[in-house]
């Protein structure tokens, strides 16, 4: 026993920044980002938390499920932007929600969501759920130097949650962890401890752009290469690959290396931006909502990004 996708929803903050707001204020242009990234625009938090988002995006997969908040047995979120350190996002929207379930919050940074399905399944497959709610949300606004066009040029804010239910639709998975704190990393404020020895950090995110590419994209390919044929399926029977949204030169770069028909591939970056953890339940979500899913479709998801960290897995639909 696994488990099947009930509803899905997403929620993205109003505010819009395309890349020509950027301009304004950073040694850039709407040509520069668009073609290292692919992105056009993200949209960005103003009064919104990670808890806000986390909550609509919740709601809506809620509505679409026609599960209730009193039905949930847990609820877990994929985040590395929570607004406190406690309590977490999960705990804050079950208040919200008015649900009465265990929750709590996983950090796998981008591939934080895929690490949160795994996790998902051994309590399905223990028989400790029947029902369950998982987020991937982030504020990854307030993470960013915006001084730094290297960094604050890709990412954007959003959620996007699933309301997973008993069934048999989660069919394979990798997780892949390779500790490194040099390639990609967003130190935390030291405190005030007069007794701290420890230099203070930009407690922004710091990522070398050439070795994160690399590690992507490798990644990316040798993750669903390996998953597809450990699953028993041909490339060729994938109906839809679902990246982590973090560089369109990474996704285009994968699609070369596979044998999967280029159109299958989902993509949003140009109008989200790298939502990290929240990037691939919102592409499902989109995906899911435009009526492009039909039941019995193999979707790959794939992603990779700080910790070093990498997962895939494969859903049928």
């Amino acid at each position: 026993m696994s488990f099947c996708v009930l509803g899905t929803g997403s929620y993205v903050p109003p505010k819009v920044v395309t890349n020509d707001d950027l301009a304004a204020f950073l040694e850039t242009s709407d040509e520069w980002i668009r073609e290292r990234t692919g992105i056009r625009q993200r949209h960005v938090c103003e009064t919104e938390s990670t808890c806000d988002l986390a909550y609509e995006a919740a709601v809506a997969a809620m509505a679409q499920s026609g599960v209730k908040a009193e039905e949930l047995d847990m609820i877990l979120c994929a985040t590395i932007s929570g607004d406190f350190a406690t309590p977490s996002v999960a705990c804050v929207v079950q208040k919200r929600l008015g649900a009465i379930c265990p929750a709590m919050d996983l950090n796998a940074a981008c591939s934080g969501f895929l690490f949160l399905l795994d996790t998902a399944a051994g309590f399905f497959a223990r028989g400790r759920v029947k029902k369950m709610l998982v987020i991937g949300a982030e504020r990854i606004s307030r993470l960013l130097d915006w001084d730094d066009r290297s960094t604050c040029v890709i990412f954007g804010d959003g959620a996007g949650a699933m309301v997973l239910g008993e069934g048999d639709g989660y069919l394979a998975s990798q997780l892949h962890s390779k500790g490194d704190d040099d390639v990609i990393r967003t130190p935390v404020f030291e405190g005030k401890s007069p007794f701290n020895r420890r230099e203070q950090e930009n407690p922004y995110i710091h990522m070398k752009g050439q070795e994160t590419f690399r590690f992507a994209v490798n990644a990316m390919t040798h993750d669903l290469k390996n998953l597809i044929a450990q699953a028993g399926f041909a490339e060729e029977k994938i109906d839809w690959v679902i990246p982590h949204q973090a560089n369109i030169r990474i996704i285009d770069a994968a699609k070369k290396r596979l044998h999967i028909p280029p159109e299958r591939f989902c993509v949003n970056i140009d109008r989200y931006g790298n939502t990290s953890a929240a990037s691939i339940p919102m592409v499902v979500d989109e995906l899911n909502r435009s009526g492009k899913l039909n039941r019995g479709d193999l979707l790959a998801l794939c992603a990779f990004g700080g910790g070093l960290s990498s997962a895939a897995c494969i859903l049928r639909w």
